[in-house]
């Protein structure tokens, strides 16, 4: 890696990167058997979520934010309140040839101090059983795993198709 790291509230400038990689990582992440339903998640994620990210996080009285690195977005992330005392983390997603080398930790890390800075006592966050990274990380940061269901129905925070789904949260 070169360049140092910033990571910054998003920007409507952001809009195309972060697409991008959205996109991107989830075309990676997609097994061979379910590439048309994750086309159809990726394209309901747009229209739903990724095109208008600023409302998107601001009517769920969160933030998303973004990790650049030589005027790049490497990383981005985001956070909506699910309760009085709760916000979820969304959309953490690292650049493939930014990998292994703790951004992903350095964004949770981020994610958790601006949930204290808003008086947040809990962040919760759910991931899906073909994200080994992310779930060696999360259980390393010390996140409990509090359910797990088979995602049978698709919306824009997943894929369904049957893949499993493990919910974690951590006392701040």
């Amino acid at each position: 890696m070169t360049g140092d790291i910033t990571i910054r509230p998003f920007s409507e400038i952001d809009g195309g990167e972060v697409r991008a990689l959205f996109i991107a990582v989830n075309r990676l992440l997609s097994p061979p058997g379910l590439r048309g339903a994750f086309e159809a998640y990726i394209e309901q994620a747009l229209t739903e979520e990724i095109d208008r990210i600023a409302d998107y996080y601001a009517e769920r009285g969160g933030g998303f934010w973004v990790a650049i690195r030589d005027g790049r977005v490497i990383g981005a992330f985001g956070l909506e309140r699910v309760s009085p005392d709760a916000m979820e983390l969304r959309r953490m997603y690292v650049d493939p040839g930014s990998r292994r080398a703790g951004l992903g930790r350095r964004m949770l890390q981020y994610a958790e101090d601006e949930c204290r800075e808003r008086g947040v006592a809990r962040l919760e966050l759910s991931t899906a059983e073909i994200q080994d990274a992310a779930l060696a990380l999360y259980r390393s940061a010390g996140y409990r795993l509090v359910r797990e269901e088979v995602a049978a129905t698709a919306s824009n925070k997943t894929v369904g198709s049957g893949l499993r789904r493990y919910y974690f949260e951590k006392a701040l």
